[in-house]
């Protein structure tokens, strides 16, 4: 660790396993620790956002994702508090969100819940579509979820979508390509114009592959 850094790897390692029992404790404490855990975040450098991702096997690692939230100038400090993370056993700690892996599991409807704050959403139940693209211009979009009525008032759920799609599309492609997206609930009757979040990227790699035909 530098001195930067070891502020908030010495809170997270004085709390860390409490977060990784979050969904056990109550919804106070739940708020109380992950109030502290961005506070700290925010401290080491503004503007920093993190998702913790819980395994439903209690043998497989808790993870803490540090977002850059697509702004390059946040790059190096998510790289650098992840290189002065501790070696632990049961957590693993990634920086600049990469492209998702495990895509057959979101295809299958098997994907982890995201958790953040008191929020939990699945990337396999989410759909959107796209309602502007133009030339070199990025898309706007319509996020749909079922629960949106639920969550509507609720000031995180904007960042946790944007880092979904970030963990969906990596940084750097979310960056390039997304301008403005919306959220709406999932209509009773589904459009047939609604395509599943997680063939984003295959939309946005067919919408540039046609552009560069053009």
């Amino acid at each position: 660790m530098n001195n930067k850094t070891t502020p908030f790897w010495k809170w997270f390692l004085e709390h860390k396993n409490k977060l990784k029992n979050l969904m056990s404790i109550n919804h106070k404490e739940q708020k109380h620790y992950l109030f502290w855990l961005n506070w700290h975040l925010q401290f080491y450098f503004p503007g920093l956002e993190y998702i913790v991702v819980l395994p439903k096997m209690k043998k497989k690692k808790s993870q803490l994702i540090i977002s850059a939230n697509g702004q390059q100038k946040l790059f190096q400090e998510a790289i650098q508090l992840e290189k002065t993370s501790p070696k632990l056993w049961d957590w693993k700690f990634t920086a600049i969100i990469q492209p998702q892996q495990d895509i057959e599991d979101i295809v299958a409807g098997v994907d982890e819940p995201y958790v953040f704050q008191d929020i939990t959403l699945k990337a396999s139940e989410l759909k959107f579509i796209p309602f502007e693209y133009d030339g070199k211009k990025k898309i706007d979009m319509i996020v749909y979820m079922k629960n949106f009525t639920i969550y509507s008032h609720n000031k995180s759920l904007p960042a946790l979508i944007n880092i979904m799609l970030q963990d969906l599309l990596g940084d750097k492609s979310m960056a390039e390509n997304i301008n403005l997206v919306q959220l709406a609930q999932m209509p009773a009757e589904e459009d047939d114009e609604m395509i599943y979040l997680y063939d984003l990227q295959f939309y946005l790699d067919d919408i540039n592959y046609n552009n560069k035909q053009n």
